[in-house]
């Protein structure tokens, strides 16, 4: 166990160190898309256009790699969706330098399918441990995503300068920092992820077979109907629609009461560091809590984050709710990952993950358009209290896997 434990901790720091060079790249081409969108098209319309396509990318992403994880392993899967990242990043910074709309839009796609590679690596990590600590697997490699929010948007002032100064216009220099991230975050997955994951977690199923709920790999239709395949997917649908539909609308609904953009980028930060920056504190509480009273207490925050959301014009109350929100969500991610991990056996993994993921990109794309909707037929407080209605689902579900006397997988008890 000692060497598991050893091959545990290496794997899981080559993750998180690949999670933090990778998110830096994607949050730094997050600040601007929207704006490339705007100068490349010249219509205002375009603005949401880049968000959306990249979206896409990550969900046609998460199903490509949910089908071809299992045969290329989580080594060369999560590497080559990395590489994917580079091409991506190369082709949206020429595309902005040649004022190219289309090839832009082709780059960010690229991008999303190497966003969802990332993303899966999470489970990489809960594979190779012992059921009482997949929590803490997955909060430390979602944990990387803190560098990259930080890290981030002060990298977009200095590339663009550099960009500026090669010739070049100052949107394309935050492409350059997913291009050099990716291409060391790739490096260091084909480089470190060995032992391949995927045969660790086939080692530890077959030596300590009480980790795995069974041995034999079921079709997926049978795997979607069991109760904490229910539970976990249902409530990862719904707390990423509860986060994403006030952070979407929150920076036009406080621009429209007189909020600069300072006060804006304020609140977008600290929501994004509540969403990762207390990830070894949820890991930590869903292995020992359990993952479904984990998951209950995020649900709760989201609906009271919404509830104080819904009447805020001022700029401490949407700091406070915003704030609440992205911790929310943290725990209902990382219990609710912890648990659909607990449920599948080593051949099932990959394709229901996939699948997972599959259903939270489309999930994010759908909210973002709904609430786009729901703030202009009814107002912000009818937006939020909407995303508080939803939070009630996941606490509802978590509720009913512990009464009615169901078992976490991790913990050998409710």
């Amino acid at each position: 166990m000692k060497d598991f434990s050893r091959i545990a901790r290496k794997i899981t720091a080559v993750l998180f160190l690949s999670q933090s060079l990778s998110s830096a790249g994607f949050i730094a081409a997050f600040t601007v898309n929207a704006i490339v969108g705007v100068e490349l098209s010249g219509q205002p319309a375009m603005a949401g256009v880049p968000g959306a396509v990249y979206v896409l990318g990550q969900a046609c992403g998460a199903l490509l790699w949910g089908l071809s994880l299992e045969r290329l392993g989580r080594r060369g899967g999560l590497a080559l969706g990395q590489v994917i990242g580079v091409a991506g990043s190369a082709v949206a910074m020429a595309a902005v330098a040649n004022r190219s709309l289309a090839f832009f839009l082709a780059g960010l796609v690229l991008v999303g399918v190497a966003r969802s590679a990332v993303d899966l690596g999470r489970f990489a990590a809960a594979e190779v441990h012992l059921p009482e600590r997949r929590g803490r697997a997955i909060s430390q490699v979602v944990m990387g995503s803190t560098v990259g929010a930080v890290f981030g948007p002060l990298l977009v002032g200095p590339t663009g300068r550099i960009a500026q100064w090669a010739g070049y216009s100052e949107l394309a220099g935050p492409y350059g920092v997913g291009f050099a991230g990716l291409i060391v975050a790739a490096g260091l997955i084909f480089a470190g992820l060995r032992p391949e994951p995927r045969d660790v977690g086939r080692e530890i199923a077959r030596l300590y077979p009480d980790s795995v709920p069974r041995q034999e790999t079921r079709p997926l239709g049978a795997i979607v109907r069991q109760p904490g395949v229910i539970v976990a997917m249902v409530s990862l649908v719904f707390a990423q629609m509860v986060m994403m539909m006030p952070m979407s609308i929150t920076s036009v609904h406080m621009k429209t009461h007189a909020h600069g953009l300072g006060a804006v980028s304020l609140v977008i930060s600290l929501h994004a560091f509540g969403m990762y920056a207390f990830s070894i504190l949820s890991g930590q509480l869903a292995d020992r809590w359990g993952r479904g009273q984990t998951i209950a207490a995020g649900a709760a925050m989201m609906l009271v984050s919404c509830v104080m959301a819904a009447p805020s014009t001022a700029l401490i109350p949407l700091l406070a709710a915003l704030f609440l929100l992205g911790v929310g969500w943290n725990f209902a991610y990382v219990a609710g990952s912890a648990l659909l991990a607990d449920q599948l056996s080593p051949g099932e993994r990959a394709k229901t993950q996939g699948v997972n993921d599959l259903l939270l990109n489309l999930t994010s794309a759908a909210s973002q358009a709904i609430s786009g909707v729901m703030y202009a037929l009814g107002g912000y407080d009818v937006m939020s209290f909407a995303a508080a209605g939803a939070a009630v689902v996941p606490l509802v579900l978590a509720a009913w896997w512990r009464r009615a006397g169901l078992r976490d997988a991790a913990l050998g008890g409710p």
